[in-house]
């Protein structure tokens, strides 16, 4: 043997080959392939995509000579491929549940009707009219299977279903899915109105106390030589499979349950019919055990199917205890007593009976209705959540956000609420020691959590935390309390007297100040900074290290003569401040409108200062509720940011920062034309962020004009590149030389860099977010220089090409600048296929293959409806395709390579083929063919393989050239619609792969 023979022989041997798929024809031309087919442990066809085959074939409607559509023909071919799509499912025993799984409704339909057929069902007669005890054993199986599907059916599309997407745009495509649609609505619409005959055929086979039989494959070939007699008895008729009427009655019973379960909701006697034949299952599955072949239950189902009858009835077995109270809750909330459902929650707390989820979900369902407006419920809400937290302290699991919220501010009734419910859930006799250990626990760090003294002492009185707590942890306890009040002057006291405190000016004024520290009222604040002031003269505004107003405001104020006032300023605009930071706007609005009014009577300045705060507030609360919608502000507010920008008060202390947020809030609502025409000029020198917003408002309302007219966009170039510079200082060495250095920060700009990208996170409109990308791709290609690998934007024509002085431009800066304004639009807006291109593309030169290919793929995408549609040829230019195709190159992924060229304008033949030429490829390869649609390239596949003895491959390659739809004779449109099938399923692949 030769070398290349021994290669060949070792490739071949080292991988067994896979058999090749049976064709559905082969059936018809071998009658005993079938049998021998379905033996095979896992056959190719499997046994229900079989029968697709075999009844598509059957059904195929047939064109006459004068080319007008036929229906399917009646001859022995469509009839024996009807009788092999029986077989198969004889196979499989007619299990509804396999069938169903993979048949849609009117191939199972058509399937059904066969078997009727062919079993002498007698035609044009109701089933309900028929005498099921006279007809033959296999007949009368066949009426019970298609009543039961009928009914199973009926039952299935009343279950809310997951809407399937809309198939590609194809014409044909959408015809056939919209056939199927209104065939598959008319089969349902049917099996409902026939429902009530359905019901009435399988309670009739109830009352049949014989066993059945049901076709094999042996009786249906007995069929097909017709040795049947003429009025339908056969000598199959007890050659079948036999179901024994046990088994039988307990499918049956099961399917009348689900289906009287179903119609309960509209009359509620059938919720008892229902009850009845589930009891009856389950009757009959404990008397069949082991020996239950044929009928198929799903016992955890028909668990739930008795509890719900039995809630809904009321009529639960006395031996259910879960059930008996599942039905005395639900009795309770269609009664609305709501005091009883707590009782049991309560009475739960010690029998641990009803399950975590149940419990949770009734206080999800009573949380929904109270938050539609039942405030009936707000009492009951939180009394069911006291009860579920303190069944989870009991068992040690983690409790509940909203339980844990409601401890956070709980008032004297639900604290005393909650002290009842864990004195009645923990009972002396039967508490374990780790349900004592978990409580106790649980009280000490509530006792450290509370901020209320009352509340304290409320919770360290309680028979049960005495009880609970050793003199020891008290001890501890009282320590810890002490470290915790430290500015408080406490006394040694027992535990329960501790927090009796004597009315003295040192334990007053600390406990005014800790109240001072915790309101958001500005009365409050007012009141409580009025009596320490009587008490003593100290700067109150240094209470708490966390208040803080702007530098540019603390001299005004702090200026203030009048101490009270001073601190009453200082603290409500530093509270203001802090409720801005954690949006919580409403206690904002309401500090800052106090302030506004007390600083009015004495201070115009601060007078001004306020009113810009609370503009800023307004703006800040407006961004936050409407964030991510294109609602437009309402008239006062832009009207009031526009007086900002136009103020000329002078010696008012104006923050920076204020600026910033109206020049992005007026970006953000397209206000162009204002910013370029009517802010003052003096606000413009003043405010490098009134500056830049004019520079952005001008080049976009420019953008749409002719090239020459674009001046501004330069303007804004200069500013960015300024920024983006290094700023260059001499320094003396101390041999007398003069050396030069570099600072990253400019401090020529008009900003710092880190100031520009916060200003940048600011902006949300479109347009302004893509001239910033546009203009920093431009300005990361000139630093770059890399006219290979350069990233694309729109609107590039409008920049310079080149720089005068390069060396000073940081390339890290504007690398970095680039990525964050890329990733800040993307944040905003994850759908825009060019701003996807462009991060795909930073990705693509940075040699981060993977994650480009991921935002190429997510490009095409968003544009397409997952590829369902083509994808827009402005998207996936040559350029894009190259690149992906470059990326799987980098990636080793070959087969995926050559796929990709054919979605060029011209197939790059050369790259594909060697790229197929690599076999160390790290994608599907050989399981990708079926997405190739170029001959040529499954042409040079099948050499390939050929000459590297790869049978298997080489079998699969030309199983893909084989295919009718490649044919080279083939219409034009129907190569381009085998082509677009194609590269959507090939891109939606690679977007599961990648995404």
């Amino acid at each position: 043997m030769s070398a290349e023979a021994a290669d060949r022989e070792a490739v071949t041997c080292s991988r067994p080959c896979t058999p090749t798929q049976t064709s559905w024809f082969e059936f018809l031309l071998d009658d005993s392939l079938l049998e021998r087919h379905l033996q095979n442990l896992c056959p190719d066809p499997a046994p229900v995509p079989l029968i697709i085959q075999f009844l598509e074939q059957a059904s195929k409607p047939t064109v006459n000579e004068q080319n007008q559509v036929q229906p399917p023909a009646d001859n022995k071919r469509n009839r024996t491929l009807k009788l092999l799509a029986l077989k198969v499912a004889a196979h499989l025993k007619w299990d509804l549940d396999a069938l169903e799984k993979g048949l849609s409704i009117p191939v199972l339909n058509m399937l059904l009707n066969e078997l009727l057929c062919v079993s002498k069902v007698p035609p044009g007669v109701k089933h309900v009219d028929l005498d099921l005890s006279t007809l033959p054993p296999t007949t009368a199986m066949a009426v019970l299977v298609y009543n039961r599907w009928a009914i199973r059916t009926a039952v299935k599309s009343s279950f809310p279903i997951k809407q399937a997407k809309p198939g590609p745009h194809q014409l044909n495509m959408l015809n056939h899915v919209q056939q199927e649609k209104e065939l598959t609505e008319n089969i349902l619409k049917v099996l409902k109105e026939q429902a009530d005959d359905s019901i009435a055929v399988l309670e009739a086979i109830l009352g049949m106390k014989k066993d059945f039989y049901v076709h094999t494959m042996r009786t249906l070939d007995l069929l097909a030589v017709d040795s049947c007699t003429s009025n339908g008895e056969t000598e199959c008729s007890t050659a079948g499979l036999k179901i024994s009427k046990d088994e039988l009655h307990c499918q049956v019973s099961y399917d009348l349950g689900t289906v009287f379960f179903q119609q309960g909701c509209a009359n509620s006697s059938c919720y008892e019919k229902a009850r009845e034949n589930f009891l009856k299952t389950r009757e009959l599955l404990a008397k069949l055990g082991a020996r239950a072949v044929h009928c198929k239950i799903d016992e955890s189902r028909l668990v739930g199917y008795c509890q719900a009858c039995g809630v809904l009835t009321g009529l639960s077995k006395g031996d259910d205890g879960q059930s008996v109270i599942y039905g005395k809750i639900h009795s309770l909330v269609k009664s609305g007593d709501y005091k009883g459902i707590v009782d049991i929650f309560l009475e739960d707390n010690v029998t641990l009976s009803l399950p975590n989820h149940f419990r949770q979900s009734i206080l999800r369902e009573f949380f929904q209705k109270a938050q539609q407006g039942n405030k009936t419920l707000d009492e009951v809400c939180y009394k069911i959540c006291i009860c579920n937290g303190v069944r989870d302290v009991l068992e040690g699991e983690v409790i509940s956000l909203r339980f844990r919220q409601l401890l956070l501010k709980p008032t004297k009734e639900k604290l005393n609420f909650l002290l009842e419910v864990c004195t009645r859930s923990l009972p002396k006799e039967t508490a374990s020691e780790s349900m004592k250990k978990n409580m106790t626990s649980f009280l000490k760090n509530l006792c450290l959590s509370l901020e209320d003294l009352q509340l304290v002492f409320m919770l360290s009185s309680h028979e049960l935390f005495i009880t609970l707590l050793k003199d020891e942890e008290r001890v501890a306890l009282v320590n810890q309390m002490r470290k915790r009040s430290s500015a408080i002057n406490l006394s040694m006291k027992p535990l329960t007297s501790f927090y009796d405190m004597p009315a003295t000016a040192s334990v007053s004024i600390g406990q005014l100040e800790h109240q001072l520290i915790l309101s958001v009222d500005p009365w409050r604040i007012r009141q409580i900074l009025i009596e320490l002031h009587g008490m003593t003269e100290r700067q109150f505004w240094k209470v708490s290290s966390k208040w803080e107003v702007p530098p540019d405001y603390s001299s005004v104020i702090l200026g203030i003569k009048d101490n009270l006032t001073r601190d009453l300023v200082y603290i409500l605009m530093a509270k203001g401040l802090h409720c801005i930071a954690i949006k919580d706007f409403i206690h904002a609005r309401q500090l800052f409108s106090a302030c506004l009014e007390l600083v009015t009577e004495f201070s115009p300045k601060l007078r001004q200062v306020m009113l810009n705060e609370m503009l800023l507030l307004d703006i800040t609360a407006h961004e936050a509720e409407f964030e991510g919608s294109r609602e437009r502000p309402p008239p006062d507010l832009v009207s009031r940011v526009r007086g900002y920008l136009e103020m000329r008060i002078h010696d008012i202390p104006l923050r920076q920062i204020l600026g910033k947020e109206c020049v992005a809030f007026m970006l953000n609502w397209r206000e162009n034309e204002y910013l370029t025409l009517q802010v003052p000029a003096t606000l413009v020198q003043n405010n490098p962020y009134v500056k830049l917003g004019q520079l952005l408002a001008a080049t976009c309302k420019e953008l749409p004009g002719p090239k020459e007219t674009r001046r501004t966009a330069k303007d804004l170039w200069e500013v960015v590149v300024q920024i983006c510079s290094f700023s260059s200082q001499h320094k003396r060495a101390s041999d007398g030389r003069i050396s030069l250095i570099r600072q990253r920060e400019s401090t020529l700009g008009i900003m710092h860099r880190s100031a520009f990208v916060a200003f940048i996170q600011k902006l949300r409109e479109p347009l302004v977010l893509t001239t910033l990308m546009s203009l920093f791709v431009r300005l990361h290609s000139i630093v770059r220089d890399d006219i290979v690998n350069e990233v694309t934007a729109e609107h590039l024509s409008i920049w310079p090409t080149s720089l005068p002085n390069l060396q000073s431009v940081d390339v890290e800066a504007v690398a970095i600048t680039l990525k964050e304004v890329v990733n800040h639009a993307l944040t905003l807006n994850p759908t825009n296929h060019s701003w996807l291109i462009t991060q795909a593309d930073i990705y693509f030169v940075t040699s981060q293959y993977s994650a480009a290919l991921h935002h190429y793929l997510q490009a095409g995408a968003v544009c397409s409806d997952f590829f369902n549609k083509a994808v827009p040829a402005d998207v996936y230019t040559d350029q894009v395709l190259k690149r992906m195709i470059r990326c799987c190159s980098h990636l080793n992924c070959h087969t995926q390579v050559a796929i990709l060229c054919q979605f060029l304008r011209e197939v790059d033949y050369m790259t594909a083929f060697k790229a197929l030429q690599e076999q160390n490829s790290h994608d599907a390869m050989d399981s990708l063919y079926e997405y190739i649609w170029d001959v040529t390239i499954l042409e040079y596949l099948t050499y390939i393989h050929h000459k590297r003895g790869e049978a298997e491959k080489r079998q699969i390659a030309i199983k893909a050239i084989g295919q009718t739809e490649l044919n080279a004779s083939n219409p034009e449109d129907v190569l381009q619609l085998a082509a677009q099938k194609r590269k959507k399923k090939f891109l939606q692949a690679m977007a599961k792969l990648y995404f």
